[in-house]
């Protein structure tokens, strides 16, 4: 079985933690097509939005993936989100799902919040993740009948190394974790943080890569091929 894997962040840590989850949820034997294009996030950052030319080259990698295969597609940047939305028509046409890496987990963080004050902490780098994950909260709440108050964690770190990283993951944590019932991680790449977020802040983190290689899985049971 092929599964395409589509990336606007080549991080190595995000690479590594999403094929490990893929085959732990799918096993060992399927085969994982990579496509990458950093120059769509770039693009994103540099315009503070999805352009058209960014979006056409988001379909282009859900188009190769089509043609080389894949049974499924694995969307793996929030920022970038809301085009897989707006592929689903096509996707479903195609018989080919198109999963975002992050709906399950912004489902869980509502579904969380709830049993609690609805309080969501969203921890991001960047503005453009930052903003469609929180339309993406927004939308998944509506849809579970909960109301949820975001409390934004934007952070100076993009581009940093991984221990500058999580020392500015952990400070911001610290900063809104008393506003907050559950920290959602915006990227896939900050989930190597998750535990410590977890432990430190006493508090339900919610990161990407585990929950997008579960609705991965569902998505191959309802097509019937596991």
């Amino acid at each position: 079985m092929k599964i395409g894997l589509v990336y606007t962040s080549t991080t190595p840590e995000l690479i590594d933690m999403v094929e490990q989850e893929v085959k732990k949820n799918i096993g060992e034997g399927v085969e994982l097509l990579s496509y990458k294009d950093p120059s769509i996030l770039a693009e994103t950052r540099e315009a503070g939005y999805v352009t058209a030319t960014a979006a056409g080259k988001l379909v282009t990698l859900y188009m190769n993936a089509v043609a080389d295969g894949a049974e499924a597609i694995l969307n793996l940047c929030s920022s970038v989100g809301e085009v897989a939305d707006a592929s689903q028509d096509l996707a479903k046409y195609m018989g080919i799902p198109i999963v975002r890496i992050d709906e399950e987990m912004c489902k869980d963080a509502v579904r969380i919040a709830a049993k609690k004050a609805g309080r969501i902490g969203i921890l991001a780098t960047l503005p453009t993740t930052l903003e469609p994950t929180k339309n993406t909260v927004k939308r998944v709440a509506r849809e579970l009948g909960q109301q949820v108050t975001l409390v934004d964690g934007l952070i100076d770190a993009f581009g940093a190394n991984q221990e500058e990283f999580k020392s500015l993951m952990l400070s911001k944590a610290s900063e809104i974790m008393k506003e907050t019932d559950v920290i959602l991680l915006c990227q896939g790449s900050m989930a190597y943080c998750e535990e410590l977020l977890a432990k430190t802040c006493n508090m339900p983190v919610v990161s990407s890569p585990r929950y997008g290689a579960i609705a991965l899985k569902e998505a191959l049971i309802q097509k019937g091929l596991l």
